[in-house]
């Protein structure tokens, strides 16, 4: 398969090819808003005729604008195949514009270029060993084969640049293959104002940075010990420089996953792949066995487009669907208390299931610990793993490695749940002043106070002894004491007796280095004493339309639906019911929607 090599068009670019839009609700700028030389009558004509009119007919069509979505309507598009993508959402992105934007990628070009040691034997290695035998091992093979010819085109393709996440370590760094230094990569800062009118209709992300720092996710665990920790005060002031060049060029930088959704979305643009926003799916249309094309609606009228060659699911999951996470998840759950983009309810894979496909995995999320603050879930990623705090259940005892992986550690949150009576959920997060003197928690700076409405709501306590926070959290005062003075003696020596926390770079990497002799443990003495109330949380939802080694849908007895593949969130995920290391949802998501996109071009 030859494609163009593109990367030296985008160096200059300032606007876009001119649209092929046909309805007010594509996501293009209006004609209004381009330069003259793009304005013309073909545009005028195009865009006087709606689907509410006609019935559209493309070779493919692509449901969803995540990252899954437009990595393969790219590929497609570039493989010579006429595409369109529906998005359910007034913006485009999906939960990759919400996220961190890291993607796990094993020997691809740009690890391999900074000088990991990685290897596709040590990667097949590692990524078994963290799956286990539920995933099929041509699945396997074909994320870890296809992933670094996905991220070469996608360069090729479009603006996009990435940078190695150094020493963000495998999540499982001591399984066989697993490595300290880390498989991850993120976008380099992608200028918004490329976008033109579009940058407005990016999904916002989870936390937005204020305007003065260009923040990548590398470098939050250094803004952490932005008050403590020299190379903290480092990483800050650069994030400050890098911002102040881009308003000197009037650049608009975007990063992590925003930067990631507005890159693929000017690949789009340059190869003038229409989005259509505002475009939920409401079914899949069938041709005999086969499926043919999809039913949409936008503005009350639903519409039919047709797929010459296919329909690939790129939806997202259903964490936002109350009666699904009830009908397929463990108890107790909450949509409020999931990260995931709000249009994700599901309904991809409720097409999907409607025609035949079989589903997986519905049980499992990409968990994480979560502060459920009314309004704005907090998923803690870093503030589990920071010296001078711990978890405790109802009986106020530890039970988990806190610095562990947020999946594996909801999922021992979950276990031990269901074995003790409703023990651990919800989870407290304990810590001292100290700690809160020392480290950034969610945006609020070391000694700040935590914001006023945390209390009121709830989600936080806070005493002057440990035993009046017993009271405050309802859990035995003795135990509580008992159990911090146990964790204490641990942190001093150095070793964590019950659970190993510290015991690998993974828990190390979310720490403090001027603690010793561990990183990841700090005594609590220091009162007054602060309780966070943690929820099982999740980032979205990992169970969908079952998928083989070239995302072709499957009904249960394994024969393939013609005409239908899935890849991201919509489908079961590569990853089973683990988590490789970070990214481990963006990579596979991209690369099973390029091994799609070309599947159908091959035909």
């Amino acid at each position: 398969m030859n494609l163009p090599r593109t990367r030296h068009a985008f160096a200059l670019h300032r606007a876009i090819a001119p649209l092929r839009s046909i309805h007010p609700s594509v996501g293009y700028p209006s004609t209004s808003s381009l330069p003259l030389k793009f304005r013309n009558t073909r545009n005028a004509q195009i865009l006087a005729s709606t689907p509410e009119k006609q019935l559209d007919e493309y070779d493919v069509v692509v449901v969803g604008s995540g990252a899954a979505g437009m990595t393969a309507a790219l590929t497609a598009k570039k493989r010579g195949l006429s595409v369109v993508v529906v998005e359910k959402s007034e913006y485009f992105g999906g939960s990759t514009a919400r996220s961190g934007g890291g993607i796990w990628l094993p020997n691809n070009s740009v690890i391999l270029g900074a000088g990991v040691p990685d290897s596709p034997e040590q990667a097949a290695t590692y990524l078994s060993h963290v799956v286990g035998p539920k995933v099929p091992i041509e699945r396997q093979q074909a994320f870890l084969e296809q992933g670094p010819k996905m991220l070469e085109f996608v360069m090729d393709n479009s603006p996009l640049r990435f940078r190695f996440m150094e020493n963000y370590s495998d999540y499982y760094p001591h399984l066989p293959g697993g490595l300290d230094i880390g498989r991850s990569i993120e976008p380099v800062q992608v200028d918004a104002n490329l976008l033109g009118s579009e940058k407005n209709k990016l999904n916002p992300p989870y936390i937005p940075f204020p305007s003065s720092v260009v923040v990548y996710s590398a470098d939050y665990r250094w803004l952490n010990l932005a008050g403590v920790n020299i190379k903290g005060i480092a990483t800050g002031l650069k994030c400050a420089m890098a911002a102040l060049k881009a308003k000197v060029l009037s650049q608009k930088p975007m990063t992590m996953g925003a930067g990631l959704a507005a890159g693929l979305r000017l690949g789009l643009m340059d190869a003038q792949v229409p989005v259509w926003l505002n475009s939920p799916l409401v079914d899949l249309v069938q041709d005999g066995d086969a499926i043919a094309g999809v039913i949409i609606e936008q503005n009350g009228v639903r519409s039919t487009i047709r797929a010459r060659k296919g329909v690939v699911i790129g939806s997202g999951g259903f964490e936002h669907n109350a009666e699904m996470r009830d009908e397929y998840q463990q108890q107790p759950i909450n949509t409020k208390w999931t990260l995931g983009s709000k249009g994700n309810t599901g309904d991809g894979i409720r097409a999907g299931a409607k025609v035949g496909a079989a589903l997986n995995l519905m049980d499992d999320s990409w968990w994480g610990p979560t502060i459920p603050v009314p309004g704005e879930p907090y998923f803690c990623l870093s503030e589990r793993s920071l010296p001078g705090g711990l978890f405790v259940n109802k009986h106020g005892k530890r039970f988990v490695n806190e610095a562990s992986p947020y999946c594996e550690v909801v999922h021992i949150m979950y276990e031990q749940d269901r074995s003790d009576d409703g023990s651990e959920i919800p989870t407290w997060l304990i810590v001292d002043q100290n700690y809160r003197n020392r480290y950034l928690f969610k945006d609020v700076p070391g000694g700040f106070p935590i914001p006023k409405f945390w209390y009121e709501s709830g989600v936080a306590k806070k005493a002057k002894t440990l035993q009046e926070l017993a009271l405050e959290i309802k859990v035995p005062a003795e135990a509580l004491q008992a159990t911090v003075v146990r964790f204490n003696r641990y942190a001093k020596n150095g070793v964590d007796e019950d659970f190993g926390r510290g015991n690998n770079m993974y828990d190390r990497f979310y720490t403090d280095p001027a603690v010793e002799p561990n990183p990841c443990l700090a005594p609590l003495e220091k009162g007054p004493f602060y309780a966070f109330k943690m929820a099982p949380g999740d980032l979205g939802t990992k169970g969908g339309i079952v998928t083989d080694f070239k995302a072709r849908a499957l009904r249960a007895d394994g024969t393939v639906i013609k005409g239908l593949w899935a890849a991201g969130n919509a489908s079961a995920a590569v990853m089973g019911n683990s988590y490789a290391g970070a990214g481990s949802t963006i990579g596979p998501a991209m690369t099973f929607a390029y091994i799609a996109a070309n599947d159908i071009a091959d035909l």
